[in-house]
């Protein structure tokens, strides 16, 4: 999967607030996928911190592309649970979700979500995922 499949699947499977966010897919492998969420005003809560969220919509999201990477294409699945830590605020930055899938079955994945603000080393977030495989 490159990560022009990976825009299509962005594209063609998620609802219109979702593709409002305007992820962009960086990169893409056996069992990873590195996604951008653009810093934007509208998405800042009071005192101007990127609300968290749009940054669990972004890892939910990013998880699909990740799962879908792994198995070779884009199947139906659905979210079981998320949790999500945030450590530090983000003002005035894009957001890279790191994702690696750390288990991938017939019927579940499991994968873990590294945020972190662009250009800085230390993450402002991170998410644990689990999905159901329905196709």
């Amino acid at each position: 999967m490159t990560p022009e499949d990976a825009e299509a699947i962005l594209r063609q499977y998620f609802a219109p607030w979702i593709q409002e966010l305007g992820l962009r897919v960086e990169e893409v492998g056996g069992r990873h996928a590195l996604v951008r969420l653009p810093w934007s005003d509208s998405l800042a809560r009071e005192g101007g911190g990127l609300c968290g969220q749009a940054m669990m919509a972004a890892a939910d999201t990013a998880t699909v592309i990740a799962i879908s990477s792994a198995r070779g294409g884009f199947v139906p699945m659905t979210t079981v649970q998320q949790s999500t830590t945030f450590q530090r605020p983000v003002i005035g930055r894009d957001v890279l979700l790191d994702v690696r899938v750390t288990k991938l079955g017939r019927s579940l994945a499991f994968s873990e979500v590294t945020l972190t603000p662009d250009g800085d080393g230390d993450p402002a977030a991170h998410a644990s995922t689990v999905y159901a495989i329905l196709g």
